[in-house]
């Protein structure tokens, strides 16, 4: 592929908007050179380039408009290249943005096209870092966005070169500069100086042992969640068979209390049967003990069996 190139931004036309393109961070020199060709433009002369692109959509105008700010995008692309990506790709986002500031300017407000596309510029490049950088998102939130671009340059200041953990005054003075909580500075500093590691990384002088090997999963194992499975089939069989030592109504006050997600008042209870709130409260709690009394011995049978069980069974 050509470190040079050309394509057609939206909205102009194949006649008139061929513009450069950066394809490779080995052009890079060329780029620049070729973008120096583009006149700079007096301020008479952008105002009524944009006024003929604004009311009359002349595309023509529009690329004099772009191509006579590529200067531009180069150098604020530049100031995003210690996050490691390509320049290639910073420029051609940061165009990509210039041609929006193109599209949405209005030259009757009185300030140039420059002030106005520098934000588009740096937007564009800004969502393409975040969205880059890592393979983990980083900067969800505005103000975590602002701590991602500005960190570095308040270590700076601070005199805070290296890529260790940052002190806690200078943490919580960079924190209340930023409006985000010293964690936050803390966690974004580790963040931006380790980068991301891939699991399949060797571990050590074992060829055979990588990161992810290393990794504890947090989630039950098999025989836990199996274990439970059967409890909790033993437990509903147990409580099923126990339901039937109930009279009726003292099976519908148990379920109508215990065993549903919503439980009803003894007043609505009381109400259906005809009987006081402390009569249904009588019957629940007599109703519960012959429940319980009924699901241990029903344990306590079990148990006595297996232990019965069991000697045989070595034995054999």
């Amino acid at each position: 592929m050509n470190a040079m190139t050309s394509f057609k931004p939206a909205g102009l036309s194949a006649r008139s908007s061929r513009v450069p393109m950066l394809a490779s961070d080995a052009g890079l020199s060329k780029y620049l050179d070729e973008i120096k060709k583009f006149p700079m433009l007096d301020p008479d002369e952008e105002f009524m380039l944009a006024k003929r692109f604004y009311e009359h959509e002349d595309t023509a105008a529009a690329h004099r408009l772009v191509t006579s700010h590529l200067r531009l995008v180069a150098k604020i692309a530049m100031g995003y290249r210690y996050y490691g990506l390509p320049v290639s790709d910073l420029i051609s986002e940061g165009n990509v943005g210039l041609m929006r500031a193109v599209r949405k300017f209005e030259p009757d407000r009185g300030f140039r096209l420059a002030t106005y596309a520098m934000w588009w510029i740096k937007a564009a490049i800004n969502e393409h870092v975040l969205n880059s950088w890592s393979l983990v998102k980083v900067g969800t939130v505005a103000a975590q966005k602002k701590l991602f671009f500005n960190l570095r340059k308040l270590k700076a200041k601070l005199g805070l070169y290296d890529e260790g953990d940052i002190p806690h005054e200078a943490a919580e003075t960079i924190a209340k500069r930023l409006d985000v909580s010293t964690k936050e500075v803390h966690d974004m500093n580790r963040r931006l100086s380790l980068g991301d590691s891939s699991l399949n990384q060797p571990v050590g002088e074992e060829a055979d042992l990588q990161r992810q090997d290393l990794l504890v999963d947090d989630r039950p194992n098999q025989e836990t969640v199996l274990g439970d499975s059967q409890e909790r089939t033993v437990g509903m069989k147990l409580l099923r068979e126990a339901l039937d030592v109930l009279t009726p109504r003292e099976r519908t006050v148990i379920e109508q209390r215990r065993l549903i997600d919503e439980p009803r008042t003894l007043e609505d209870i009381g109400v259906d049967f005809g009987i006081s709130r402390e009569r249904v409260r009588q019957i629940e709690n007599k109703a519960f003990a012959k429940l319980q009394k009924a699901v241990l011995d029903a344990i306590t049978s079990i148990e006595s069996a297996v232990s019965k069980a069991l000697p045989h069974k070595i034995a054999a």
